[in-house]
């Protein structure tokens, strides 16, 4: 009799122990799920980017929306990932898995995907010009300004992912 009491308070505590392993399982699944669905509502308050949007806009957007609500770098790729269309959504999807959780790298992949580039910034540079009587020089002033500041940036970002700063 006591042989048997004893087997099955073996018994009642190895299958406590089970229960208690698949129990703090469980938990750890919920507190992941808590922490994927909280990273995700940012990209909610977000409308999807549309085929009339222009992607580089909308990418700075992203980023200056991203930034105020506070959203870990981390979690950037897979909200942009879900929020851009058509070539950049290509884009995302063609870059290697190494590079795909790299913001940096898949913005890059992105742009250049799009033709935007320093050439396209050298380009819409020279092109700019005001209309005949401008009124507003300074606009067309600050439009100039833009243009050169996101040429260089993109010559400073292009250099840096091809050739890394040695430290």
């Amino acid at each position: 009799m006591q042989l048997a009491a004893m087997a099955t308070a073996d018994i009642l505590g190895q299958n406590l122990q089970v229960l208690t392993q698949i129990l703090a399982s469980q938990q750890q699944m919920m507190d992941h799920q808590q922490d994927l669905l909280r990273h995700s509502l940012a990209s909610y308050k977000m409308l999807k980017m549309t085929r009339d949007d222009d992607p580089e806009a909308y990418i700075e957007a992203f980023e200056c929306h991203t930034l105020m609500t506070g959203l870990d770098k981390g979690y950037w790729v897979s909200q942009l990932r879900e929020l851009v269309v058509g070539k950049a959504q290509a884009t995302y999807r063609a870059v290697q898995r190494d590079n795909a959780q790299d913001y940096k790298r898949v913005k890059v992949a992105i742009l250049y995907r799009l033709e935007i580039n320093l050439e396209h910034y050298r380009w819409l540079l020279r092109a700019k010009k005001g209309p005949e009587g401008e009124k507003w020089p300074r606009v067309l002033l600050q439009l100039l300004r833009d243009l050169l500041d996101k040429w260089t940036d993109a010559s400073e970002t292009v250099v840096g992912v091809i050739l890394p700063q040695e430290e």
